[in-house]
């Protein structure tokens, strides 16, 4: 979907933006911008400027970021395993799969299908 239409330009340069385009390219959202180019043609240029990008936002949620947190937290403690390739990787896994199973059963948790 594009836009194409006029928007009046206010005494001190204001240019108000659509709804549905502030909407579709997420500049009603806080901290974003518009970058515009003079060309030599005379044609102005638009391009939204978000300071994360529209495909980077799932990163940025409170949610993600605490769990950002608890791994900084855990590498500062020195809780983390280092593995020198990725067969050992993947055998701390199974490592770690086993004893959560284990945990499980003696908790009396039924295992999952």
């Amino acid at each position: 979907m594009t836009f194409h239409g006029f928007v009046a330009v206010q005494a001190r340069g204001v240019v108000a933006l659509p709804a549905e385009v502030r909407r579709r390219l997420h500049l009603d959202e806080s901290g974003a911008q518009v970058e515009i180019t003079e060309r030599e043609d005379g044609v102005l240029e638009l391009r939204p400027a978000l300071p994360v990008p529209a495909d980077q936002r799932w990163f940025w949620q409170d949610r993600w970021q605490q769990r950002e947190k608890e791994v900084d937290d855990h590498v500062a403690a020195g809780r983390v395993t280092v593995h020198d390739s990725g067969e050992s990787f993947a055998a701390h896994l199974d490592q770690l799969d086993a004893a959560a199973s284990s945990d499980d059963a003696a908790a009396g948790v039924p295992p999952s299908s």
